[in-house]
């Protein structure tokens, strides 16, 4: 049989089939032309490396005018907004562990006094430095601030102050990270990614597999109600995840010297909430989709912005407010807060409650939605 020579007309036939099969599988088509916009807004409006803004506390034990003069010469930089005043050190330190603030400026009492004595009267500012990126461009901008911010001040007869050495002790404290290593930032944010990744992943090819090999006839033909269904496939899911975080930390603290100064009960106990946040959503892309591609599509939709928006790779501050507000409704964004907390910080309960809240609301929205669509499926 001689070979068929190429023809236009089945060319084109195979071209119109491939559009036709493009438009019914519509799921396909929108993350085709969804994922590119979606990187496009995100990497073109979200992402800046170069954070302004940053949330300040003020320990003010002067109320001098040359206090006055510094504390105006930061906000006139665009790095720092001065948020709270607080009425002691303690209560600053506080509001740095719980993540509320980036900055602290401590100016001691008689800073006035001391500085026309010229005496160098000392000036600390303290940073949360877990992420380096996020603070380097600040701390650099208010080392220069520092050196002219009271030329004006210094004026006439103090102007021997301006002409000599500094007129006073600039001090930054990069707390929690105070050598300025990556790792001390990503690794532990890796344990969130992979998390994510993983059982996202994973479960959201639970139920379409089940559908595809022809089994889900046997899950709708027993008594078993879609509730108990799907957190029965949540359990094991639940180990693997344990032993994805027990390998990381491992990893963290002897390979990457990691300090690991608070609980890990702690965070292990954190972890399960996290978890299960993540499965649930798989869970119920798994019952949306239509097949497991579809499935793993709506996984790498869901996983793309919530490694670009939580903070893991370009500072949270850095975004625009609505990316923010975005990013916060994420679980990857509050569980990054917590276990870089624990492990950086040592926090506690009490700095961590306020990010264990978004993530069992996350979870609850994610079951409720999955076991709707679920119920769908019995008819």
């Amino acid at each position: 049989m001689k070979p068929l020579g190429l023809s236009f007309s089945r060319f084109w036939a195979v071209v119109l089939k491939e559009f036709i099969q493009m438009r019914r599988d519509r799921v396909t088509f929108g993350m085709m032309v969804g994922i590119p916009l979606l990187q496009l807004v995100l990497f073109g409006f979200a992402i800046n490396t170069d954070p302004k803004h940053l949330p300040t506390a003020l320990v003010v034990g002067d109320q001098g005018p040359f206090a006055r003069t510094l504390v105006a010469g930061m906000r006139h930089s665009g790095y720092f907004e001065v948020l709270r005043l607080a009425d002691s050190e303690a209560e600053a330190d506080a509001l740095l562990r719980r993540g509320e603030v980036q900055f602290i400026l401590t100016i001691p009492v008689d800073f006035s006094r001391q500085l026309l004595r010229g005496e160098r009267p000392r000036l600390l500012l303290e940073a949360d430095a877990t992420d380096p990126a996020a603070t380097g461009n600040a701390i650099a901008a208010m080392n220069l601030l520092m050196q002219a911010a009271l030329d004006r001040d210094l004026d006439g007869p103090l102007a021997p102050l301006r002409a000599s050495a500094a007129p006073l002790d600039f001090q930054v404290h990069r707390r929690y990270n105070p050598e300025g290593i990556t790792q001390y930032n990503f690794v532990p944010g890796l344990l969130g990614v992979v998390l994510t990744m993983t059982m996202v992943v994973i479960t959201s090819l639970a139920i379409t597999r089940e559908r595809e090999r022809g089994t889900m006839e046997n899950l709708l033909a027993t008594p078993v109600r879609p509730v108990e269904v799907m957190v029965g496939k949540l359990v094991p899911y639940i180990a693997v995840g344990y032993v994805q975080i027990t390998l990381i930390l491992l990893a963290a603290k002897f390979l990457f010297v990691v300090p690991m100064l608070g609980s890990l009960p702690l965070l292990y106990a954190c972890a399960f909430l996290f978890i299960a946040a993540n499965l649930m959503m798989g869970l119920t892309f798994s019952s949306i989709a239509q097949n497991q591609l579809q499935a793993v599509q709506m996984a790498f939709f869901f996983f793309l912005p919530s490694i670009l928006l939580s903070g893991f790779m370009f500072p949270f501050r850095g975004m625009p407010e609505w990316a923010q507000a975005l990013g916060s409704c994420l679980p990857l964004t509050h569980f990054l807060r917590i276990v870089r907390g624990i492990l950086l910080k040592g926090n506690g309960p009490a700095e961590i409650a306020e990010h264990l809240w978004p993530i069992a609301v996350f979870f609850v929205a994610a079951m409720t939605v999955g076991v709707k669509r679920y119920r769908q499926t019995l008819d």
